[in-house]
C-alpha cells in the first residue's frame, strides 16, 4: 500500500536532499471518499461566502445610504468607492498571500485568510464612520482575495486526477449559492418591519461572520497538501498522511488500494524565488499564460457586461420596482450553479479543451443572440432573465473552468503565485475596468447602449473560447506532476521546460 521515501545521502553545505516518492501517484488513485467530502466541505464552501458578502453590499447598498442606517454614507460611494476598495483587497491579497501560499505552505495561509475575512466582515457590521465602512472592505477583500490562491492550490493538490475537474468546478461555481443567499437575505434583512433600518444591515453582515466560523471549524481538520510537503522538506510527514489516509480509505471502502504505479524523485528545497515563478510562467510557458489571459479576461467582461448592469437595466427598460429585482437576481445565480454542476463531469469525461472552447464560445453567441433580441425590443423583464441565465449556464462552467485550468497547467511550486497572478488581473479587469466600461452604457437608457456592452462582453468571451479552442492543454485525467513538471524534478533540474 505505502511506499514509503527514498533518500540520497545527506547533502553538503548549500547543497539539497533529494527524495524519491509515490506521493502523487498514491494520491491520484484514492476513490472518493469521506476524508474528500471533508476537504470539499472545509474549503470549497468559502466561495459561498464571497457571492454572500458581495451580493449582500449591491443589495443593501441603499439602506445603508437612507437616513437613519447609522452611517454617514451615501449609495455611489458603497457601490462606487467601497466597491473599488474591495476589488483592490481582493487583488493585493491574492498577490499577497499567494505569494506566502507557495512559501509557508496552503494550509497555514487557508486559515489565515479566513480568520482576516472573519475579522474585516465583523469590524464592516460595526461600522459608525464611512472611513471605517471604505477600510474594512478593503480588508475584507484581502482575506478573500487570498483564499482564491491558498484554497485553489489545496484543492487540486489533495482531489484525485479523476475527479479534479468537477469538483473544482462545482467549488468555484458555489460563488452563485451565496449569491441566492445574499440576495433572499437582504429581502428579509432589509424590512423595517422586522428590522430597524440601523440594525438589518449590520446583521447580514453578522450571519456571514457566523457562516465564516463553521467553516473555520471544519476546516481544521483539513491537512496540509503532501505535494507541498515532499518539495520543502517535509517528505516523511507527507508519507505519514498519506498513510493514515489509506487506512482510514481501505477501512470505509472494505477494499485493499492498489500499489501506486510510479514515482518521482525530487530535489527538496525550503522556497522558490518570486523570480523564478515569473520566468516559469510567462518565459518557459508562454501559451499557456496567454491561455490563462484570456480566459480570466474574456469572463470577467462578460460577467460585467451582464450582473454590473442587470438591476438597472430591469429597472429603466422593464420597469421593474427596485425592491423585487432581488428575486430576478436570484434566479440568474441559480442559472450560474447549475452550469458548473451539470456540466463539471464532462470537463474530466469528454475533455478540457472541448468544453472549455465550447463553453466560452456557446456563451458569447448566447449573448449576441441575446442583443439581438433586446435591440429588437422581442423581450420582457422575464424572457430577459431567462436569456441571462441560459448565457450563464454555460458562461459559468467556462469562468470556473478559468480557475481550474491556471491552478493546474503550471509546476507546482509556483501553483499558489500563478492562481493569485490571473485572479488578480481576471478581478481588476471586471471589477474596475468592467464598471467603467459598462456602468454608462448600461445606466444611460439608451437601448443600443446597453447592446454595445452586450456585445463588447460576447466578442471578448468567444476571442478566449477560439485561444482555448487551439491553446487549452489536455489536462483530463492526468496527474499535476505530468501536466508541468515540478521545478524540483531531478529529471529537469537546471534544465528549462518546454513553453507549451
Amino acid at each position: 500500500m505505502a511506499s514509503g521515501v527514498s533518500r540520497a545521502p545527506a547533502p553538503g553545505p548549500g547543497e539539497t536532499s533529494t527524495v524519491t516518492t509515490a506521493v502523487p501517484a498514491r494520491l491520484d488513485r484514492l476513490p472518493w471518499s469521506k476524508w474528500h467530502w471533508m476537504i470539499v466541505i472545509g474549503l470549497g464552501t468559502v466561495w459561498i461566502l464571497d457571492g454572500l458578502e458581495v451580493t449582500i453590499v449591491g443589495n443593501v447598498a441603499g439602506r445603508i445610504a437612507e437616513d437613519g442606517s447609522g452611517l454617514d454614507i451615501t449609495a455611489a460611494q458603497i457601490t462606487g468607492v467601497a466597491a473599488a476598495l474591495y476589488v483592490a483587497g481582493a487583488c493585493s491579497g491574492a498577490l499577497f498571500f499567494g505569494w506566502l501560499t507557495d512559501r509557508y505552505g496552503r494550509r497555514r495561509l487557508f486559515m489565515v485568510t479566513l480568520v482576516v475575512y472573519l475579522a474585516a466582515t465583523a469590524m464592516t457590521a460595526l461600522s459608525f464612520e464611512s472611513w471605517w465602512f471604505f477600510l474594512f472592505r478593503f480588508l475584507t477583500g484581502f482575506g478573500i482575495g487570498g483564499e482564491y490562491a491558498a484554497i485553489n492550490s489545496a484543492i487540486d493538490e489533495l482531489i484525485p486526477s479523476h475527479y479534479r475537474g468537477r469538483v473544482d468546478l462545482i467549488i468555484n461555481g458555489s460563488y452563485w449559492l451565496g449569491a441566492i443567499g445574499g440576495s433572499l437575505l437582504s429581502i428579509v434583512m432589509l424590512d423595517t418591519d422586522i428590522f430597524p433600518k440601523d440594525l438589518g444591515w449590520r446583521l447580514s453582515f453578522a450571519l456571514g461572520v457566523v457562516l465564516g466560523l463553521v467553516i473555520l471549524l471544519v476546516r481544521r481538520h483539513v491537512p496540509e497538501s503532501p505535494r507541498w510537503q515532499f518539495i520543502h522538506g517535509y517528505g516523511d510527514e507527507a508519507e505519514e498522511l498519506v498513510d493514515s489516509v489509506e487506512k482510514e480509505i481501505e477501512a470505509e471502502k472494505g477494499v485493499r488500494l492498489p500499489p501506486p504505479d510510479r514515482e518521482i524523485t525530487i530535489h527538496q528545497r525550503k522556497s522558490i524565488g518570486f523570480g523564478l515563478i515569473a520566468k516559469t510562467v510567462f518565459h518557459s510557458y508562454p501559451r499557456r499564460a496567454v491561455l490563462g489571459l484570456s480566459l480570466f479576461i474574456g469572463q470577467a467582461f462578460l460577467y460585467n457586461a451582464i450582473t454590473f448592469g442587470f438591476g438597472t437595466i430591469l429597472i429603466t427598460f422593464f420597469d421593474v420596482p427596485t425592491g423585487s429585482t432581488g428575486y430576478y437576481f436570484a434566479v440568474i445565480a441559480a442559472g450560474n450553479f447549475m452550469g458548473p454542476l451539470l456540466l463539471g463531469k464532462l470537463f474530466d469525461t469528454v475533455g478540457r479543451r472541448v468544453m472549455i472552447s465550447s463553453t466560452y464560445l456557446l456563451s458569447g453567441i448566447l449573448l449576441f443572440g441575446t442583443a439581438w433580441l433586446f435591440d429588437r425590443g422581442s423581450l420582457s423583464a422575464t424572457t430577459m432573465t431567462a436569456c441571462w441565465c441560459v448565457v450563464l449556464f454555460f458562461a459559468s462552467a467556462g469562468a470556473s473552468s478559468a480557475y481550474l485550468t491556471v491552478s493546474e497547467i503550471f509546476p507546482m511550486e509556483t501553483r499558489a503565485m500563478a492562481i493569485a497572478f490571473f485572479y488578480a488581473l481576471g478581478t481588476a479587469a471586471g471589477g474596475i475596468s468592467g464598471p467603467l466600461l459598462f456602468a454608462d452604457l448600461t445606466a444611460s437608457g439608451v437601448v443600443g447602449d446597453t447592446v454595445l456592452a452586450f456585445q463588447i462582453g460576447a466578442g471578448l468571451m468567444c476571442a478566449a473560447g477560439l485561444v482555448a479552442a487551439f491553446l487549452a492543454v489536455n489536462a483530463e485525467r492526468r496527474s499535476l506532476e505530468d501536466i508541468a513538471e515540478p521545478l524540483s524534478s531531478v529529471r529537469s533540474a537546471g534544465d528549462t521546460p518546454a513553453g507549451t
